[in-house]
């Protein structure tokens, strides 16, 4: 069977990791967190002073950009791939809310999506991969085979992020990650460079009212309909 590459996009606490990294065990096809990469890059700044309450210092980043690795490793227990700064795993801290706070500023810069892009090119050159960030089936991979475009809520996209939080035991509060869903969409959907859009051969999912099981047989289905006879 030829390998293709799958792109999922869409809006932040989608749900899109879950989906992604399911089927790509389902299928034996690499899993690339691009939603990961740009939260790493928001830990450097956020650990290297570079954010501050007068703003990003962007000239320092742009000049530190040549100094954060980003990689990924699997945890042993799970299967799952972990986000590495600098051969430093960093998964737990990415997935916070100050971070959270700060990712969608960073990912508008154009020379931190520039270095991005690049890096998710290269590890998906040879195919047999699954991509979700905001961006994929536009600008990564716009020639992606199976293109996804995930939505569901805004109010329920912020209850699941409470849910995920608590269930790692950290403090959080609905109404702030609400507040910060919605302040994501706006940034997401609005910047400049490489904006959250639904790419016109992309099949949309509404996954407000599904279970996971329910996500994992429908992304399945689309991935054996696009391979089907290749």
């Amino acid at each position: 069977m030829k390998k293709i590459t799958i792109a999922v996009d869409g809006y932040s606490s989608c749900g899109k990791s879950t989906m992604a990294k399911d089927l790509a065990r389902e299928i034996g096809y690499v899993y690339i967190d691009t939603g990961a990469m740009y939260r790493t890059v928001t830990l450097y700044a956020i650990q290297n002073g570079l954010i501050t309450s007068d703003g990003i210092n962007t000239t320092l980043l742009k000049q530190k950009m040549g100094d954060i690795n980003i990689t990924f490793t699997l945890d042993p227990e799970t299967g799952k791939p972990l986000a590495c700064l600098n051969g430093v795993c960093v998964e737990k801290e990415i997935r916070g809310m100050e971070v959270a706070a700060h990712v969608s500023p960073i990912a508008t810069l154009d020379f931190v999506r520039e270095a991005m892009v690049e890096q998710q090119r290269q590890m998906g050159k040879e195919k047999g991969v699954i991509l979700d960030g905001r961006d994929i089936g536009t600008v990564v991979f716009p020639d992606a085979e199976l293109k996804i475009f995930v939505t569901a809520s805004a109010e329920i996209r912020a209850q699941r992020r409470y849910d995920e939080l608590k269930a790692k035991g950290m403090d959080c509060d609905l109404n702030e990650i609400l507040q910060n869903v919605q302040e994501r969409d706006r940034i997401d959907t609005t910047r400049a460079i490489s904006p959250l859009r639904q790419a016109e051969d992309a099949i949309v999912l509404d996954n407000s009212h599904m279970t996971i099981e329910e996500q994992k047989a429908w992304l399945l289905n689309q991935f054996k309909r696009v391979t089907d006879g290749n």
